[in-house]
């Protein structure tokens, strides 16, 4: 079992920057590739960006170049540095994590609670 606490969400204007940090305890954090979704009111879970225990990333394209996902073994912890962020960034966003590959056919193992993003001037 794992157990993520989200944080780092709120408002920012657009053309803003939000750091969303996610910690994780209860089962040896450094084998797990960590993730990260949103969801925006009436649209589908998308996500985002992930992390692999050997630090590979991968980012949706609509955040390339804007995002950065990153971990610390140490901490047990995951962050997702949003910059440049638009209005259609708006959502909730979770953190995610999973034993291996497999984030599009099988999806996440382990879910945080979410952190409200909000893009508006």
């Amino acid at each position: 079992q794992v157990q993520l606490v989200e944080s780092g969400g709120g408002l920012v204007q657009p053309g803003g920057s939000l750091r969303l940090s996610c910690a994780a305890s209860g089962s040896i954090f450094s084998i797990y590739d960590m993730g990260w979704y949103r969801q925006a009111p009436g649209k589908q879970r998308e996500l985002v960006a992930t992390i692999t225990d050997g630090g590979m990333t991968t980012y949706a394209d609509s955040v390339k170049g804007r995002f950065a996902i990153s971990r610390d073994n140490a901490k047990n912890t995951v962050h997702l540095q949003m910059n440049s962020l638009k209005p259609e960034d708006t959502a909730v966003y979770y953190c995610a994590s999973r034993l291996g590959t497999g984030w599009i056919t099988k999806g996440a193992q382990y879910w945080g609670q979410g952190t409200q993003v909000t893009v508006s001037s």
